[in-house]
């Protein structure tokens, strides 16, 4: 039952009844409808704006991870570029310097990727940058990663064809220094032992008894065995390879076979007098691309530096030779 209200009417001096129209009852039930409304729309304004929803926090929640974790893979990308960068240095200043290959320059090893714009599809979001300059980062790395890794393909090829070359040129003394009398004549300008004219000796003499053991002075292919040279008697010849082919004259016999592949300090044969030659002694020669060079300089796989000096300072004299 709907309260009844009364007004005071001073001209009578007496208490009336409040009569309602029905127009203003429409009224206010309208005007508090729309008052309702508006507060209604405001209060769910305002939480949309101050108060987040569970999924809200959730995604929000989200996007912070993502960013830590952008940040956290950066970080790890700053770490391989350095590390990568380590690697670069020795490459190209070691490495590369040391096998005598040309450095490789920074602009190759930096370079970025031409042609169409591949992040496209990372634009238009509210962290396009962030994602944009992490994938451009990573993409950097693996290129210069690539460039890395076939660098150092290039030098493990280099390095095995080195050690190939260092085993195969002739850098022992082919006579042992025990077995030696001595050292008889050197590369140079000498007295023929038969004509006693002087001219030039390609070679060097060294007098060791009959039978004393000869060894190959570096690893390589036995090209020649035989006595069909003039003057050199029993011989050998062989090819080390890279242009160095050294020569093993007057042997009383051999302990190879042409087309025998050899190692240096492999037992090749002994030495001998034959050919023309005045005594027991082994002649020994090096070429390099066809032209005789002088074997004292390739001494240094089996000689100390003091054995080297004596050898050096005997093999200067200018006497006769044997040969």
């Amino acid at each position: 039952m709907s309260k009844v209200k009364y007004y005071y009417d001073s001209e009578t001096l007496s208490y009336r009844k409040i009569e309602r129209k029905k127009g203003n009852t429409i009224k206010y039930g309208f005007i508090f409808l729309l008052a309702a409304g508006l507060f209604g729309f405001l209060i769910v304004f305002v939480a949309s704006q101050f108060i987040e929803s569970p999924r809200e926090r959730a995604l929000k929640h989200e996007l912070t991870n993502l960013q830590l974790q952008y940040d956290l893979l950066n970080k790890q990308v700053d770490n391989a570029f350095a590390a990568l960068e380590s690697v670069e240095e020795r490459d190209n200043n070691i490495y590369r310097l040391y096998f005598e290959a040309n450095p490789i320059p920074e602009e190759q090893r930096r370079a970025g990727f031409g042609g169409v714009n591949r992040y496209n599809k990372y634009e238009g979001f509210d962290n396009s940058k962030l994602i944009i300059t992490s994938n451009k980062r990573i993409d950097q790395l693996q290129k210069a990663i690539v460039v890395q890794s076939r660098s150092l393909d290039e030098i493990a090829i280099l390095a095995e064809d080195k050690e190939k070359f260092l085993a195969s040129i002739p850098a022992i003394q082919p006579v042992k220094n025990e077995d030696l009398k001595h050292m008889a004549s050197g590369y140079g300008y000498r007295t023929d032992p038969f004509t006693k004219v002087r001219k030039f000796h390609f070679g060097m003499d060294f007098t060791a008894p009959r039978g004393t053991p000869v060894y190959a002075s570096g690893d390589g292919v036995v090209k020649r065995a035989d006595s069909n040279s003039s003057g050199y008697g029993k011989h050998i010849r062989i090819d080390h390879g890279y242009g160095y082919v050294s020569l093993y004259a007057h042997l009383y016999k051999y302990n190879v076979k042409a087309n025998q592949k050899v190692k240096r300090g492999d037992l090749i044969g002994y030495v001998g007098s034959t050919g023309r030659s005045e005594a027991p002694h082994l002649h020994y020669e090096v070429f390099k691309d066809g032209e005789r060079i002088n074997p004292i300089n390739f001494y240094y796989g089996n000689l100390t530096a003091e054995e080297y000096a004596r050898l050096l300072e005997k093999a200067s004299l200018e006497n006769q030779s044997l040969d």
